[in-house]
């Protein structure tokens, strides 16, 4: 372990950071302020969740061409663009006024740039230049979400109360301005030395096509295993999106929710270290059904459960399954298709998980406005783990 962390400590740092600050483009970011948006627009859930969904679709469209650009462009320049990018959406958010045209842009970026852009750079990184030990190096990068997760909820909920709603995002922006642009010129100061290594690496083993995004459609694992992959996205979007409504429906209070979060990022941590030498020692494919075991128990526990206590238990099977998630799903596109075409193959997958995380909102949104329950989102959520996991567990026995 000490070997890892050695071996280039500054790209660690580079992909905790990045993921961190694209904790402001996450859904359980944007939801805390759900309530304030729609009274601001005077929205229901359906309604916020489809202008939701329509800039989170849009971003993942434009996203499929983007983000292969990591392939081709200096990561410094990529990071630099991106950060500026987010830096300007969180702006928006504290600069708003009564425009839907103008509250479909904000949120346009803050999922564009945020959730999608800087997540798979961070990930991409990370899987490309830490070889074997990718599974570990997610892990870390996973550990900046995770942070956020834990530490941002609270924040937010007490500068609220003290600067106002508004003001958060500011300081938001100003926050990956003064702390995140200077370590992205630190970290990569190296950064053509590191490429050119890289890239050596692979000439030297094996003369390898890059893969464009039609051969990685054309391929029926990107079917078999794309489901499994974006089962976590829509999901816990969906029901991360409509927290408020749903803490309302359990008569749990904001500040339980906020403590929640501390459960939900510490067992991501717990997940992301258990995950990334899971990982490293096994074959992704035999792993990878497990993925969503935690997930199933959460979606259990929210239908069966209402007490405070039921609470921490959904939040920490959440996070868990985040937790977990993310270096099982990072790893697996990496052994399902070369490194030198992975920032093309993970500008795919990130464009389809941005999608489907984009149509949770809207359908739980407008399951609500036709009056259906937490037990319809419940039922609803555990349809597609169940049937993108068997999916997977069935090719696999007959591949």
């Amino acid at each position: 372990m000490r070997d890892f962390f050695s071996f280039d400590p500054k790209l660690l740092l580079y992909g905790f950071s990045i993921v961190f600050f694209a904790s402001y483009g996450q859904t359980f970011f944007i939801s805390i302020f759900n309530a304030e948006i729609r009274n601001f627009y005077k929205l229901t859930d359906g309604q916020f969740g489809l202008i939701y969904a329509l800039g989170t679709l849009t971003s993942s469209l434009i996203l499929i061409g983007f983000a292969k650009l990591i392939d081709h462009v200096d990561l410094r320049l990529y990071s630099f663009i991106i950060a500026i990018g987010l830096i300007l959406s969180c702006i928006g958010l504290y600069l708003l006024y009564n425009s839907m045209i103008f509250l479909f842009f904000v949120l346009f970026g803050l999922r564009f740039f945020g959730q999608g852009a800087m997540s798979h750079a961070g990930e991409t990184t990370m899987a490309r230049y830490f070889g074997k030990n990718r599974g570990k190096a997610i892990s870390v990068s996973t550990f900046g979400g995770m942070i956020g997760v834990m530490i941002l909820p609270i924040i937010v909920v007490k500068l609220i109360y003290i600067i106002g709603w508004k003001e958060v995002w500011l300081v938001s922006g100003l926050s990956i301005l003064i702390f995140f642009i200077p370590i992205i010129f630190f970290s990569l100061k190296n950064q053509k030395t590191r490429h050119l290594n890289f890239q050596e690496s692979l000439n030297n083993s094996v003369n390898i096509k890059k893969l464009r995004t039609r051969d990685i459609v054309l391929n029926k694992n990107f079917f078999i295993f794309l489901p499994i992959s974006v089962a976590t996205p829509f999901i816990s979007t969906g029901l991360t999106f409509h927290q408020i409504f749903i803490i309302g429906q359990k008569y749990w209070t904001l500040q339980m929710l906020s403590q929640g979060f501390i459960f939900l990022g510490l067992f991501s941590i717990i997940g992301a270290i258990l995950g990334g030498p899971i990982i490293d020692k096994y074959d992704t494919k035999k792993v990878i059904t497990f993925t969503l075991f935690p997930l199933f128990l959460a979606i259990l526990i929210l239908i069966t459960f209402e007490n405070n206590i039921s609470m921490y238990f959904y939040m920490s099977l959440l996070g868990f399954n985040l937790g977990l998630g993310i270096p099982f799903i990072g790893s697996l596109w990496a052994e399902l298709f070369d490194l030198e075409s992975l920032g093309t193959v993970k500008a795919l997958l990130h464009a389809c998980s941005v999608f489907f995380s984009a149509l949770s909102p809207l359908i739980f949104g407008y399951m609500i406005d036709f009056g259906l329950g937490i037990n319809s989102l419940c039922a609803l959520s555990l349809f597609i783990i169940i049937f993108s996991t068997l999916l997977t567990v069935i090719y696999i026995k007959i591949e």
